[in-house]
């Protein structure tokens, strides 16, 4: 049988944590190894328990959970194990922040438990939990703010046209099922550029492939242009 997927819950609320932590291990196939109530406490059980996936917290006393994020995604020891946010705050910065520390995705506090649950599945599976339109709202949003507004980094420019013109599908939270639709290609050949673009642009996933398009200033350049960016997401 498949191992479960191994769940580590980190809230400064106990009954939060408490919740989420029954309600992870009456799921089929995932399993709660253990509790953190602050960032550092976190870290330290991610390093010792392994898990595959981290339920975490943002705002924490002490250590907060994007710090703990970035410790986990920066840490060889710790590098596999995959961060899902969760947070009250659907259009907050720090959820931003997290996503460029290593976070695989995020999902507000309030979702139900059966999105909850298929969203550990999600990045427990290496995918980026970036579907949600809360998530599209909020990195949109970021990216208004004047200091998010910068001239195209020269790190894209070994990127083909048709790779950054995928990248700017990603960015705007299409799906790949999206992209192979608006762009005519099949399945295999959108999940090839979006190996290249993770390489190239040595992103950990889909996640931090957002945040390179919108942080190199692609999507804003595209858009001024009128260049093809692509429709918004169907869903």
């Amino acid at each position: 049988m498949t191992e479960p997927v191994r769940v580590l819950v980190v809230d400064d609320e106990p009954l939060l944590r408490g919740s989420f932590r029954v309600l992870v291990d009456t799921a089929p196939g995932l399993t709660a190894v253990g509790e953190a109530s602050e960032g550092a406490e976190a870290v330290e059980r991610t390093r010792l328990l392994r898990p595959d996936v981290v339920l975490m917290d943002i705002r924490m006393p002490g250590t907060d959970g994007i710090e703990a994020t970035r410790a986990i995604a920066d840490s060889p020891g710790t590098a596999g194990t995959r961060v899902l946010i969760l947070t009250t705050f659907d259009l907050d910065e720090y959820v931003y922040g997290a996503l460029r520390a290593g976070a695989a995705g995020f999902l507000l506090k309030d979702t139900s438990p059966g999105v909850l649950l298929a969203g550990i599945r999600t990045v427990a599976a290496g995918e980026s939990l970036l579907a949600p339109s809360v998530t599209r709202r909020l990195i949109a949003e970021f990216a208004r703010l004047p200091h998010a507004h910068r001239t195209p980094d020269t790190s894209l420019d070994g990127l083909t046209g048709r790779e950054r013109e995928v990248l700017v599908l990603v960015a705007r939270g299409l799906s790949n099922a999206d992209i192979c639709e608006y762009l005519h290609l099949s399945n295999g050949t959108v999940k090839t550029y979006i190996g290249r673009l993770l390489s190239k642009l040595r992103a950990r996933d889909r996640a931090q492939l957002v945040i390179s398009a919108y942080e190199s200033g692609l999507v804003s350049a595209a858009h001024r242009s009128g260049g093809r960016t692509g429709p918004g997401p169907s869903r």
